[in-house]
């Protein structure tokens, strides 16, 4: 995912505490899986993490490459956004990441371990996505999506909204999609 355009300034929260173990998606606490803040010493493994959930899609070496950057966490970032991770018995398994300016949360990142796709965490992290934008301030979250996974953001209640430029690819463009966030 990458960030939209229209956000230009951090939001100026930092979230540090740990999240309650996830919910599935009749709300019981019964997925064996905990959503909580990142350190910064955790970075470069998230960051990495983001790079093996988006190569999943097939993409070649110089695509991948092309896109580092944007899929990189900054130490910064971590005051300047909220930031989950989901971790499975100690193993980190996903990662997701909300920026806010006014009432518009853009969700900048949501990646999931290739080998726990499917096990609900990439449902739980959109949940803690939306709940964390709604808690701060936003009535509405964009998604740049990858192509691919925009079908699971509109599972999810976003509507397409338009076109999005990339942020690493000259060009390509990404679908863009809004969920509503005063309904939730």
């Amino acid at each position: 995912m990458m960030a939209s355009s229209k956000v230009t300034a951090p939001c100026g929260r930092l979230r540090r505490d740990c999240h309650a173990p996830a919910k599935s998606p009749t709300g019981a606490s019964d997925l064996p899986y905990l959503l909580r803040s990142p350190v910064v010493e955790e970075l470069p493994a998230l960051s990495a993490l983001c790079f093996r959930s988006k190569a999943v899609w097939g993409y070649d070496k110089d695509f991948m490459e092309a896109c580092r950057r944007e899929l990189f966490i900054d130490p910064h970032e971590l005051r300047s956004t909220a930031i989950a991770v989901a971790e499975d018995q100690g193993t980190i398994v996903g990662v997701a990441q909300v920026k806010v300016v006014g009432n518009q949360a853009d969700l900048l990142k949501l990646f999931v371990e290739p080998t726990a796709l499917r096990g609900g965490i990439g449902k739980a992290l959109f949940a803690w996505a939306t709940a964390m934008a709604t808690r701060m301030g936003a009535d509405h979250l964009v998604i740049e999506a990858d192509p691919d996974a925009a079908s699971f953001y509109r599972r999810m209640g976003a509507e397409d909204c338009g076109l999005a430029q990339s942020g690493s690819i000259a060009g390509r463009l990404l679908p863009k999609l809004v969920k509503d966030l005063q309904g939730a």
